[in-house]
């Protein structure tokens, strides 16, 4: 049986300061981490699982067997990444702090907003411009639904929605994400000012669309869906949820960089919503500091998504503002590099009260017991 090593950040800290001794920088972001769980899985089954602080770390890899000695000295120099920034044509994306991704989509059946932005597009363009002026280091444009049941889109219909709004956006200077699953749509948003491919599938739905990825150059973002097809909810079965969807995206992270996509342009998803159960999601969401050991930067959206609901007398989509602010910071606090949100002013506004509590230039640590 194949044996698999994770090593899970469990205690994170505000500072480098901890009763540790010795914390570690998760992924370059503004979060740091002073236990960790060294765990071994063996045919889908957890044998062994070992809580050390990071100055216990080197011998601790070093008394592993080889195989899983090398696994566990990537993940460990992966923890402790610093991931370059994005560059978005004249924009520069810094990963060293959260980034709000604002989502604009133009499709008549989106769960939170459908129709809302498709009939009219000068309505579309100024919600963008206040995105932006609210904050918004890039737009993800989409127009395709994703939410359980959606029906598919023609290919032809998802560029009419897309290309002539991304060239609106990319006229205003924006950074500019593709929300899209389709190569012939991803080369055209590309062509017409797009920065970054956001594939719900994880370049799965299209065997073209790796090579058209490497050969763009462009960021690509990877996110889990246990699906295929045009059902990407369905087969959302997990023996455990939070090391399943890891092994996934390392597969998917292998198969980009294997089709010759440059490592610094690949950006992960856990999919928080996309086939999973309110368990399985609120498992995700606490166990996202292990996720920085792929060594790639990390994109969460939570934004309005139906567990918030469920977690709150079924509120509707349009009344989860408090679960998505509540969500975002808690993914400000795993190292989230990218949040997808809807509520952008919001999400700014908590993003900067959360960074003025972690940031040493206005906090003093030093008065902490």
């Amino acid at each position: 049986m194949t044996r698999k090593l994770y090593i899970h950040p469990i205690a994170l800290a505000l500072s480098p300061q901890s009763e540790e001794g010795e914390a570690v920088r998760l992924g370059g972001a503004m979060v740091w981490a002073s236990r960790f769980a060294l765990i071994v899985r063996e045919g889908g089954r957890i044998v062994s699982r070992e809580r050390l602080g990071a100055a216990g770390m080197a011998a601790a890899l070093a008394a592993l067997p080889a195989d899983l000695g090398a696994l566990g000295e990537s993940q460990w120099a992966n923890l402790r990444k610093v991931h370059a920034p994005l560059t978005c044509g004249d924009r520069t994306i810094r990963l060293d702090q959260p980034q709000v991704m604002g989502i604009l989509n133009m499709t008549p059946d989106s769960f939170s907003d459908g129709g809302q932005f498709l009939d009219d597009a000068q309505v579309a363009a100024d919600h963008a411009s206040a995105m932006l002026e609210a904050g918004a280091a890039i737009l993800d444009v989409g127009g395709e639904s994703t939410r359980p049941g959606a029906a598919a889109v023609w290919e032809g219909d998802e560029l009419k929605r897309v290309v002539p709004m991304i060239e609106r956006l990319a006229a205003m200077g924006a950074a500019i994400s593709v929300d899209t699953r389709r190569p012939a749509v991803m080369e055209a948003a590309l062509g017409a000012g797009a920065h970054i491919i956001n594939d719900v599938s994880a370049l799965r739905y299209d065997p073209r669309s790796l090579e058209l990825a490497a050969a763009s150059g462009a960021p690509v973002v990877l996110m889990h869906a246990p699906g295929k097809g045009d059902d990407l909810h369905s087969n959302g079965t997990y023996g455990d949820v939070v090391l399943d969807v890891f092994d996934w995206l390392a597969d998917r992270r292998d198969a980009a960089l294997g089709a010759g996509v440059a490592a610094h342009n690949v950006i992960l998803d856990p999919g928080i919503g996309f086939g999973k159960t309110v368990a399985e999601n609120l498992a995700l969401m606490n166990a996202l500091p292990l996720f920085h050991a792929l060594g790639q930067p990390l994109l969460v959206g939570v934004s309005r998504k139906r567990m918030i609901g469920a977690l709150s007398a079924e509120a509707p989509a349009h009344q989860r503002l408090a679960g998505s602010i509540t969500l975002a910071v808690k993914a400000m606090e795993a190292g989230a590099h990218l949040l997808r949100v809807h509520d952008v002013p919001e999400t700014v506004q908590a993003l900067r009260v959360w960074r003025g509590l972690v940031d040493a230039a206005l906090t003093d640590f030093s008065q902490l017991p």
